[in-house]
């Protein structure tokens, strides 16, 4: 297997290299940027391979999908990114096959969905690198006072949504369709509805009778009732939803691993549980996972592959999921993490990842999509929206899209 290491082919130059890496930053202050985290990796790998320099350049996320953009454009790309889309760059040719630079057990290492949705055309472009999950958060405290266990069902989720707001509580469920990040509490709701954004073969389908249904039910039992709490939900933005509940203001939401700290730091004593669905356990969760990929530009194939290898070392992998609260992208430090009960925190998240389901980044339509739902999802669920309507909208507009782009 040492031969297949870097993959096959030549390296395109030789003598001493120095790879470029852009990458988005996961920390939340300077004492846990992502650079530090890459400066260590970085610092190891050099050591044991010395013709090889890897310089890092950490963004944040507000700014690191456009510095990559732009530097693709003024013939400047990097030998890698980490960022959160892959499918323009794949459209477009420049960016390497997975099997091209990884070895074989790395790539196969990668949880299934994860390689699944990094595929353009039935091909790998995009390598996952940090991946998570959403589950249902649910305040003990409120929840305790009121008598409520946490729901299996809609209609559980309701009565007990009900009860909460007839004790007083603010929020009795958060429901953020602002323009931050509508399009993923509008996709785990599809998903307990029974679907999704696309087909089984990649088509969207937004305005299926299951999605009509799903909002309709949000419009009329939820949001009608009052029991979404006093912002309207195309106005209430995901994070503005998270500090409500971490000051003990909300009921319910749905959340993924960086509430459980924001919620423990405030003292907030909470459970998850999976998302409740239409008549049960809902048949999947919504996965959301960020992007390596390695560009041909500068030739580099050779150690860009022995240097990813490296990074998706078990070790490696780890200790940016552990060091971030996210979740692991490869089999192997998933198994070991399921079974670290210091990992134990996480473990209802990883058990969330083999049926999960994720935005369908492969298409390079889905940018665009995404973007509409942001501003038009919000409406649907208002005292006069349409969900029929909206949805419809969307789907003629997406359906446009993606013709444009040829899938």
């Amino acid at each position: 297997m040492t031969a297949t290491l870097a993959g096959c082919g030549s390296s395109g130059g030789s003598g001493d290299v120095t790879l470029r890496l852009v990458a988005a930053d996961y920390g939340d202050s300077k004492a846990n940027s992502s650079q530090k985290y890459w400066d260590k990796l970085v610092k190891g790998y050099e050591a044991d391979h010395p013709g090889t320099k890897v310089e890092v350049s950490v963004y944040p996320w507000t700014e690191v999908d456009r510095k990559v953009k732009e530097m693709v454009e003024q013939g400047d790309a990097p030998d890698m990114a980490q960022i959160g889309a892959y499918a323009d760059y794949a459209s477009k040719g420049q960016l390497y096959k997975a099997e091209e630079v990884l070895s074989i057990p790395v790539q196969a290492d990668f949880v299934a969905q994860l390689t699944d949705a990094g595929k353009m055309n039935r091909v790998q472009y995009g390598m996952p690198f940090a991946a998570s999950t959403r589950l249902l958060f649910y305040n003990k405290k409120l929840f305790s006072a009121a008598g409520l266990s946490a729901p299996t069902t809609w209609s559980e989720l309701a009565a007990d949504a009900r009860a909460l707001k007839a004790r007083g509580v603010k929020i009795p469920y958060a429901l953020p369709l602002g323009p931050e990040e509508a399009q993923a509490e509008t996709m785990q709701w599809l998903l307990s509805g029974g679907d999704g954004y696309t087909d089984d073969v990649g088509t969207y389908s937004l305005d299926s009778a299951q999605n009509v249904a799903t909002l309709t039910w949000l419009k009329d039992d939820l949001v009608g009732k009052g029991l979404t709490g006093p912002v309207a939900p195309a106005k209430l933005n995901r994070a503005d939803a998270f500090a409500a509940f971490a000051r003990g203001e909300v009921g319910m939401l749905n959340g993924h691993p960086t509430l459980m700290k924001m919620a423990a730091d405030k003292g907030v004593k909470f459970g998850m549980v999976p998302m409740p669905g239409a008549s049960g356990r809902s048949r999947a969760t919504m996965g959301v996972a960020d992007w390596m990929m390695a560009f041909k530009k500068n030739g580099h194939r050779d150690q860009i592959g022995t240097f990813l290898d490296y990074v998706y070392s078990e070790k490696n992998v780890l200790a940016f999921s552990r060091e971030y609260d996210l979740l692991p992208v490869t089999a192997s430090a998933s198994e070991t993490m399921a079974q670290d009960k210091n990992d134990a925190d996480l473990a209802p998240f990883l058990d969330e990842l083999p049926s999960s389901q994720l935005y369908p980044v492969g298409k390079t339509s889905w940018a665009a999509v995404s973007a509409d739902i942001k501003k038009q999802i919000g409406k649907a669920v208002s005292p006069d929206g349409n969900p029929s309507g909206t949805l419809g909208s969307l789907q003629q507009t997406a359906t446009m899209t993606d013709t444009a782009a040829g899938e």
